[in-house]
């Protein structure tokens, strides 16, 4: 949003997009989305749906069921025939959304479902996606690049279907202009968490014109009736975490910044 502007100038975008599809190409799109289904009449090309909620898609992911770790099985629907069940490696209601949208596409190029099966259950996800840094002191400690509200709300809820005793979050706001003008999408977007530690933003190329700093989703958090700490120092952070995280909890550190090294100090 901080390029494109509004949602019209992204779906615009989208359009210029799909019109350079070929005719003898395939569009692939989220059936799910009100948004995505205006793209069929951009194109001549053969249009496949794919989703969890809209039950007339081409392919639909139905039976979804998460083990201890988060990671989903689920059946497929090819115009309301089972496909096959599935299973992934990673975590996130998300991911079954992406996977089935794998399918879909696989399955028109007809590549064999037992590969489609075997290549999904081999991937272990993207590096800072939910990525899972290593232990100490029984303390699983993952780490996520995420640094928008709804990016955010996929983790948490990846991040909730694993098995653990309590949560902590390390957030690293990106950009000053994100953070002012999405605080309060922020503040409810950490509130799965049990606890919250707050960093300072990570500017990137910006200046704090914006008169904007973390502590302002400190405040909005704790008018949210949320604990929330806020510490500037990594070396800080590690100590508190250290003394404070118990056997069985898990810990996130996440944003597009430096916010990554914590994990890695906890870790070492």
């Amino acid at each position: 949003m901080d390029y494109f502007g509004n949602i019209d100038n992204i779906k615009t975008a989208f359009k210029k997009y799909i019109k350079l599809l070929p005719d003898d190409g395939i569009l692939v799109f989220n059936g799910d989305d009100e948004n995505c289904k205006e793209l069929e009449k951009c194109t001549n090309a053969k249009t496949v749906t794919f989703g969890i909620k809209n039950e007339t898609a081409d392919y639909v992911a139905k039976n979804i069921n998460f083990d201890d770790n988060g990671f989903p099985t689920f059946d497929v629907y090819k115009s309301s025939n089972l496909l096959d069940t599935f299973k992934l490696s990673i975590s996130g209601m998300h991911n079954v959304l992406n996977a089935t949208s794998c399918i879909a596409l696989c399955d028109n190029y007809k590549v064999p479902i037992e590969a489609i099966k075997k290549a999904l259950a081999s991937f272990t996800g993207a590096s800072r996606r939910l990525e899972y840094k290593g232990s100490f002191n029984n303390i699983s400690v993952f780490d996520d690049y995420a640094h928008h509200p709804t990016e955010i709300k996929a983790t948490a809820d990846s991040l909730n279907r694993k098995k653990f005793n309590e949560s902590w979050v390390v957030f690293q706001p990106h950009t000053y202009s994100r953070l002012k003008n999405l605080l309060n999408d922020f503040a409810e977007s950490l509130l799965t968490f049990d606890h919250i530690v707050l960093t300072d933003v990570y500017a990137a190329r910006e200046k704090n014109v914006f008169n904007v700093t973390s502590k302002d989703l400190v405040d909005k958090l704790v008018a949210l009736g949320k604990p929330v700490q806020y510490i500037s120092e990594f070396e800080n952070i590690e100590k508190y975490l250290k003394r404070s995280a118990k056997s069985g909890d898990v810990i996130l550190t996440l944003g597009a910044g430096t916010v990554t090294e914590i994990s890695d100090m906890l870790v070492q």
